[in-house]
C-alpha cells in the first residue's frame, strides 16, 4: 500500500512493503502472521506487526490493521490512532496524506485500489492532498509535499499549496524536521524544486531563517552572471546532488549541506567597492550562520560520521581548492596535508566543483578543481589526513614521562611528516630524539 504501489506504477525499484489487513482484529493478525514467520509487535500508540523470514524477502515486512486518526494536541505527535479492522478502503486511505500515497494493491485480485484519484494525478504529474479537512492535522505533511513535489518532480496542487504555506512549523521537532530535507536533498535529482517552495510558501523563516537573506544579496555579474546569492544556491545544491551517487548517505549529506551553506557568509560580507560587488571573508564568515542553521536542524554524527564538523569545513574552505590552483607552481605537498586535517579532500572538491557549476553553464570550467582532486588523490590524502608515523607509546618507550613534553613533540614531529621531511616511522624516531636531545 502507499508509497510502494506508488513507486511500481512509476517503474521505480520495489524496497519496502506495508500491509493492511482488513476484517480481522488484531490478535487474531497476529496469531495468523505467527504461522508465517517471525512476528515482532512495535509501536506504543499503534501496534505494527513486523514479520521476517518470509520466502523471497530480506527485510521484514510491516502489516497493520486499518486506522482511524485523531487530532488531540499540537504538532506532529498530537494525533491519537486507534485500530478498527471494520472500516472500508476509502474510509481508512482517507487519513494519508496525499492521493498518489492512498493507493493499495490488492494481492488476491491482482488489483490496484485507487479510492482518491491517484493514478490519474500520477499521470497528470500533481500532488494533491486527499482530505483537506484533516490535511493540517499534521504540520509533518507540509515538509512530506516539499520533498515529494521535488524528488517526483510534481506540480503542487495550488488548494494543497495553500494548506502547506499555513502549517504550524514550529511545533516540529528537529529530528522530524531533518528526516524530510534530508529525503530532499540526498533523493531529488533537483533538490531546487523543494527548497523553491520552501520560500515560496513562506517555511524559511521558521525553518532556515539564516537562508532568508540569500535572496537580498547581490553578486558581482562577472562572476555570477546568474544573479543574486539565493538563485546561486539552488543552481549548486542542483549540481551537487549529481556528484554524490557514489558516497554513503553520511558523507553524501554533508556535501549536500555544505553546498547549501557554503555562500551563507555573503549577507554580512557584501559590499559595493569602486563599482564592484565584493564578498571579501564570506567563507569564513559563514561559519556561525552554518553552526546556527546545524543547531536548529539537529545535525550531529550519523552512522558513526561527524556530518557537522565535515560540513563546517566545507564551507569555510570552500575557496581552497581555486586559490591553490592560483598558486600551484608555489603549493606545497605540505599545505595539501594540512588541509586534509580541516575537511575531507573528496567532499571539498565536490562542493567546490558545485559552486563553480553553479552559475552560467559553460562559463566557468572546473579546471582548479579537477586539478586540486587529482593532487590530494596523488597525495594519498582524498578522504583523510595522513595517519601519524610517531605515537605516544613510541615516545614512552624512549623513556620519555606522560605529560605535556609528549604531546609537544609528537606535534612537531607530525608537522614535519605532513611537510614531507619525515616519511617513515625510523624516521620520526631519529626525529623525537633530535627534539629531546635539543
Amino acid at each position: 500500500m502507499g508509497g510502494v504501489v506508488r513507486d511500481a506504477l512509476l517503474g521505480l525499484p520495489v524496497k519496502d512493503f506495508d500491509l493492511e489487513v482488513y476484517g480481522l482484529p488484531a490478535q487474531e493478525l497476529e496469531r495468523v502472521l505467527a504461522s508465517a514467520g517471525r512476528v515482532d509487535a512495535v509501536g506504543q500508540a499503534f501496534t505494527v506487526y513486523k514479520v521476517s523470514g518470509l520466502p523471497g524477502l530480506e527485510a521484514a515486512v510491516d502489516v497493520s490493521i486499518p486506522r482511524r486518526d485523531s487530532k488531540v494536541g499540537p504538532g506532529h505527535r498530537g494525533i491519537a490512532v486507534r485500530g478498527d479492522p471494520g472500516l472500508s478502503v476509502e474510509e481508512a486511505s482517507r487519513r494519508r496524506d496525499f492521493t498518489i500515497n492512498a493507493l493499495l494493491f490488492d494481492p488476491s485480485s491482482g488489483e490496484v485500489l485507487d479510492p482518491h484519484g491517484g493514478r490519474a494525478d500520477l499521470l497528470a504529474r500533481c500532488l494533491r492532498a486527499v482530505d483537506p479537512a484533516t490535511f493540517g492535522d499534521d504540520p509533518l505533511r507540509a515538509l512530506r509535499a516539499v520533498q515529494l513535489g521535488a524528488r517526483f518532480e510534481l506540480e503542487v496542487d495550488p488548494a494543497t499549496a495553500a494548506l502547506c504555506s499555513a502549517m504550524p512549523l514550529g511545533e516540529l521537532p528537529p529530528e522530524r524536521i531533518l528526516g524530510e530535507l534530508e529525503k530532499l536533498l540526498l533523493q531529488a535529482r533537483h533538490p531546487s524544486r523543494g527548497l523553491h517552495l520552501l520560500r515560496a510558501w513562506g517555511m524559511l523563516p521558521v525553518l532556515a531563517p539564516e537562508l532568508v537573506p540569500l535572496a537580498d544579496t547581490p553578486q558581482d555579474p562577472e562572476w555570477h552572471p546568474e544573479g543574486d546569492v539565493w538563485t546561486h544556491t539552488l543552481q549548486a545544491v542542483d549540481e551537487a546532488a549529481a556528484l554524490i551517487s557514489d558516497l554513503d548517505r553520511p558523507r553524501a549529506l554533508a556535501v549536500m549541506l555544505g553546498a547549501l551553506c557554503h555562500d551563507l557568509g555573503k549577507a554580512a560580507t557584501t559590499r559595493l567597492e569602486e563599482g564592484r560587488i565584493r564578498s571579501r571573508g564570506h567563507d569564513e564568515a559563514g561559519v556561525p550562520p552554518t553552526l546556527s542553521l546545524l543547531d536548529r536542524w539537529s545535525v550531529h554524527t550519523w552512522l558513526g560520521y561527524d556530518v557537522r564538523s565535515q560540513v563546517v569545513g566545507l564551507v569555510a574552505h570552500h575557496l581552497k581548492p581555486g586559490e591553490l590552483y592560483k598558486e600551484r607552481e608555489r603549493v606545497s605537498d605540505g599545505a595539501i596535508r594540512r588541509l586534509a586535517r580541516k575537511c575531507e579532500p573528496e567532499l571539498l572538491y565536490r562542493v567546490a566543483r558545485a559552486d563553480c557549476l553553479g552559475r552560467a553553464p559553460g562559463h566557468f570550467p572546473p579546471l582548479a578543481m579537477e586539478w586540486f582532486r587529482e593532487r590530494v588523490r596523488a597525495l594519498g590524502v582524498a578522504s583523510r589526513p595522513p595517519e601519524p608515523l610517531l605515537r605516544g607509546r613510541d615516545l614512552l618507550a624512549l623513556g620519555l614521562a606522560p605529560g605535556p613534553e609528549v604531546g609537544r613533540i609528537l606535534h612537531a614531529v607530525y608537522e614535519r611528516q605532513l611537510d614531507g621531511a619525515v616519511t617513515s616511522p625510523e624516521e620520526a624516531l631519529t626525529e623525537a630524539r633530535r627534539l629531546l636531545g635539543r
